[in-house]
């Protein structure tokens, strides 16, 4: 594993980024950032009200994220952050490419909708989840990970992975 390693979890909504991110922070010895704590307020009240946000939405969003990882980088952090795109993955990485790890939290749209309408509190609408679908962009270069197992098992997972051990 990489020295103070900045690592994202990422997919769709309601697959698990914020628990997995946490449990692995955990682990780790890391701080936690969940990404969604970064979106400005316009983003927000755009997803509360159904609308998928656009790449120009998210831009500012993960210029942010960006800019975060870089005031951890002397000591690795884990941040929840769904980056559908491959764009979005490039801007995220920005100047920390030797640190930066990327965790794909990957699931069925019927798993991840079952798990998302059984959630409550949250400023993302189940109905928001087609969008999320069609957006992703399968990473190529990410640790992949199902999600059909329970937390704990994911985050052994991870972990071996990215240990080797």
């Amino acid at each position: 594993m990489k020295n103070n390693p900045i690592i994202f979890v990422m997919g769709v909504s309601g697959s698990g980024k914020s628990t997995i991110g946490k449990l692995l922070a955990q682990k780790l010895n890391l701080d936690f950032f969940d990404g969604d704590d970064y979106h400005p307020k316009e983003n927000v009240e755009k997803m509360a009200m159904g609308t998928p946000l656009t790449d120009d939405d998210r831009k500012g969003w993960l210029i942010r994220l960006n800019q975060l990882s870089h005031e951890n980088k002397e000591t690795g952090a884990v941040i929840a952050c769904s980056a559908l795109k491959h764009s979005y993955r490039k801007l995220l990485r920005d100047g920390l490419e030797e640190q930066m790890e990327f965790v794909f939290l990957k699931g069925s749209f019927e798993l991840v909708s079952e798990r998302l309408n059984a959630r409550k509190g949250h400023f993302m609408p189940p109905e928001l989840l087609r969008s999320q679908f069609e957006a992703l962009e399968i990473p190529k270069a990410a640790l992949t990970v199902s999600i059909e197992h329970s937390p704990e098992m994911i985050v052994d997972t991870i972990l071996t992975k990215l240990t080797g051990k």
